[in-house]
């Protein structure tokens, strides 16, 4: 870091892109010596992909002139359209980027199949290998890229959710396999299908209990320990009876056991310095479809809030 008498405003950069695109916090943003310059602890970065299928409302079908989504000013000062208007208070933190594409998607000689390749290929730049069978491929998509590093701070990961549950095997689009209707990829060959059921997405994040209540929690992972320490020693005693495939699989195993025996070290140091928002377990999927999407909504919040994990796909 050279120290100056000058800052750098942070859109300098960005005039005449179109609508701004922020640059990273860089350290010649700050007066020098500062306490920001010097390193106050700064909030985590935070990562959160939300995707809509079969596009958006561009205008009014009555009225053209009247635009529904995309802005019709380029620059900081543009009009929110009647879809974003309720995240006008946020102007200084926005981006809105327009006259995107992600040309992978497209059919490149593959023919039809446009719903698949465009879940598919969204959050991984890949073009899908078309199959209706088991030998799918793609490729890891940005959000699992993220949560490697993110992870390695949090219990969990990354957090995949859905409002609707894509079937898993069979042939879901003009022969691509259902597979591709998963937009997050741990690896070309393991999609993540997203969690619909926002009971199921609470116990994930805080346990079987019927609330946030700490001292429950805390309960909780106590017996957690107590059987992962049971099963770790099975395991260990297991592992000199195997051959070398079967020692492998335990190894991969054993893997996950200790990551969730991080999970649970992570939960108790959490549980002793941060105060979890209140929040009672969900019972099923609300009937109202606005209602599940809040929902499914607040979940991410808390998530982000109690630091249980900084990348979610949605």
């Amino acid at each position: 870091m050279i120290i100056t008498n000058k800052t750098l405003p942070r859109r300098t950069f960005l005039r005449g892109v179109g609508a701004a695109m922020a640059l990273p916090v860089l350290d010649s943003m700050f007066p020098p010596l500062t306490a920001l310059a010097q390193g106050v602890k700064r909030a985590p970065i935070r990562l959160g992909y939300v995707y809509t299928p079969n596009g958006i409302i561009g205008c009014n079908d009555k009225s053209p002139k009247t635009f529904m989504w995309t802005p019709r000013q380029v620059g900081s000062n543009f009009e929110f359209s009647p879809t974003m208007k309720s995240l006008e208070p946020f102007r200084d933190d926005l981006v809105v980027l327009s006259g995107l594409a992600q040309v992978t998607g497209r059919a490149l000689g593959d023919g039809p199949g446009d719903h698949a390749r465009a879940t598919a290929t969204w959050l991984t730049g890949v073009h899908p290998y078309k199959t209706g069978g088991a030998d799918f491929r793609l490729g890891i998509s940005a959000d699992q890229i993220a949560a490697q590093e993110f992870g390695k701070q949090t219990q969990l990961a990354s957090l995949e959710l859905a409002l609707e549950q894509p079937p898993l095997a069979g042939n879901c689009d003009s022969g691509y396999t259902c597979a591709y209707m998963s937009m997050s990829w741990r690896s070309e060959t393991s999609p993540l299908p997203g969690e619909i059921n926002p009971r199921m997405v609470f116990e994930r994040l805080f346990g079987d209990g019927e609330s946030t209540e700490p001292t429950a929690r805390m309960a909780r992972l106590e017996s957690q320990k107590s059987v992962l320490d049971y099963v770790t020693n099975s395991l260990t005693r297991l592992q000199g009876t195997l051959g070398a495939g079967d020692k492998r699989k335990l190894d991969e195993y054993l893997q996950s056991v200790r990551d969730i025996e991080r999970r649970i070290q992570r939960a108790e140091e959490q549980n002793i310095t941060m105060k979890l928002p209140h929040m009672e377990r969900p019972s099923s999927i609300p009937d109202d479809y606005e209602e599940y999407c809040k929902l499914m909504m607040d979940l991410q919040v808390i998530a982000w809030q109690t630091d249980m994990t900084r990348v979610i796909s949605f």
